[in-house]
């Protein structure tokens, strides 16, 4: 395919030359293979893309070399990811060469930060799309596939959202809800908010009408996400109102589990502390993004807790709420990071025993205040402290699952394993794709995802729950 030629606008797009009919690759029954890599809120601007795309008249391919154009929804938050992303790419770009692939969309944090770098190294890709860009992916679509090269750069101040479209990639009985956008923060770190900007929150009638939408296609549960739900509001209404969605959206009846992702522990407030303990829709769990205890490493990350205000928020929470579950995320490996400011974070996680805890090393990022601080880490101690923290955190997590036996909890059907004639479900403590399952034999019966089911729990295997539903063991008897 040949690229033609474009004339520069002063926004930092490209204005494509007249072209023939752009419904012609539509009309032609063009299929489109598509890519989501990294985040939960890049999977729900994926599924929002491919909503407008097939209302467009595209349709999806079941695998790549049956596609016409790929669209690659890139992420770039840690060096992992972004190598990810390459690496997507360029094996798109040999189908493009011995295929039927003719165009590549890259769109996503990975095409906002390195736009022009991607144009340059990597001619294989036909359009650029930022990420407040997605909602005009139809027009990069079209205009690739006739020949003509896009980048499609909209300012970071615009809400990208897509009311009422979705398409959803996963079982429907979950879906998330993505309440706002970008971050202001300005983590040391962090490249969020230059790829994403600043926080804006998704209007709340537009919320309810899209989980209305979702609980509607089948959706039980509702995982609220953000870069930082617990500002929810703040931009848009002057205050936090997280609390106040959340009572809006428990009034859906299809609706049985609301989970909260991504709260900043400084940002949790006593309301909404009694908004998850007096609503019985709200899921006992809580995902804290906390990165580290030492006080000197959270100052210089730009995080705005210390280690006394962590514990105490965390003695608080399991006071009002004592069944809750908390899952966190650190970092391992920040600049001038010590052996003893290391051991101070393992004891830290011995003493607060978090339910689920992720560790990621440190990811040199230009751009960032951090990526000049004096002391960077080599590659292995932070691979090494990450490790020492995970087998930590995985003696924790065996010895809470060891726990349970013995006690009867609600789970949320996932699935069967035919050839076990064993389901899996989760409880209330597990978010879908990241934490831990539970396990029970099929008993003759059927059961359908999203059903919710009564489980006395037998044992543990690792991390995973095994035990029996109890209708079926009381019919027994």
């Amino acid at each position: 395919m040949t690229k033609t030629d474009t004339k520069k606008r002063k926004d930092g797009n490209e204005k494509a030359r007249p072209s023939v009919s752009k419904d012609a690759n539509r009309a032609a029954g063009a299929k489109l293979w598509i890519v989501s890599l990294g985040c939960d809120k890049n999977q729900v601007d994926t599924q929002q893309m491919m909503a407008l795309l097939s209302e467009a008249g595209y349709g999806f391919a079941e695998e790549a070399g049956e596609a016409d154009a790929a669209v690659v929804n890139s992420c770039c938050f840690i060096g992992d990811a972004k190598e990810e992303s390459i690496r997507e790419i360029l094996e798109l770009g040999e189908l493009k060469k011995t295929g039927k692939l003719k165009a590549i969309i890259v769109t996503g944090c990975l095409a906002q930060r390195y736009s022009g770098e991607i144009r340059e190294s990597l001619p294989e890709v036909d359009a650029v799309v930022g990420t407040a860009s997605f909602p005009r992916i139809v027009e990069a679509v079209d205009e690739a596939l006739s020949g003509r090269s896009r980048t499609i750069l909209d300012p970071l101040k615009t809400l990208p959202y897509v009311p009422g479209k979705r398409i959803l990639t996963h079982a429907s009985h979950y879906a998330y809800l993505k309440i706002a956008e970008g971050c202001s923060k300005q983590c040391s770190y962090c490249v969020i908010p230059s790829v994403r900007g600043r926080y804006r929150s998704v209007p709340e009638e537009t919320l309810i009408k899209d989980a209305e939408a979702l609980a509607g296609l089948g959706a039980v549960e509702l995982i609220l996400i953000a870069q930082e739900t617990t500002l929810y509001g703040t931009d848009l209404y002057g205050e936090k109102k997280l609390p106040r969605l959340l009572e809006r959206l428990s009034a859906i009846p299809e609706i049985k589990w609301i989970r909260l992702m991504y709260c900043y522990p400084e940002e949790i407030t006593e309301e909404l502390v009694d908004a998850i303990a007096g609503n019985e829709k709200v899921c006992h769990y809580l995902d804290l993004p906390i990165q580290h205890a030492s006080g000197r490493i959270l100052r210089d990350m730009g995080r705005k807790t210390t280690r006394a205000g962590l514990c105490g928020m965390i003695q608080r929470l399991r006071e009002r709420i004592p069944d809750i579950a908390l899952r966190t995320t650190l970092i391992t490996g920040f600049p001038g990071e010590t052996e003893e400011e290391h051991e101070e974070l393992m004891g830290f996680v011995e003493e607060m025993r978090f339910d689920r805890l992720g560790v990621f090393p440190y990811s040199r990022e230009e751009g960032t205040r951090a990526y000049d601080m004096p002391g960077q880490v080599p590659k292995r101690v932070k691979l090494r402290r990450r490790k020492q923290l995970m087998e930590l955190q995985q003696r924790i997590a065996f010895e809470k699952a060891g726990e349970m036996a013995g006690k009867t909890v609600k789970v949320l059907v996932e699935g069967r394993l035919p050839e076990e004639k064993t389901y899996v479900g989760r409880t209330y403590k597990d978010a879908p794709e990241v934490d831990a399952y539970v396990f029970f034999p099929d008993r003759g019966r059927s059961y359908l995802s999203g059903e919710m089911l009564e489980v006395r729990i037998r044992e543990n295997n690792g991390y995973d729950l095994i035990g029996d539903v109890i209708d079926e063991d009381e019919s027994a008897e």
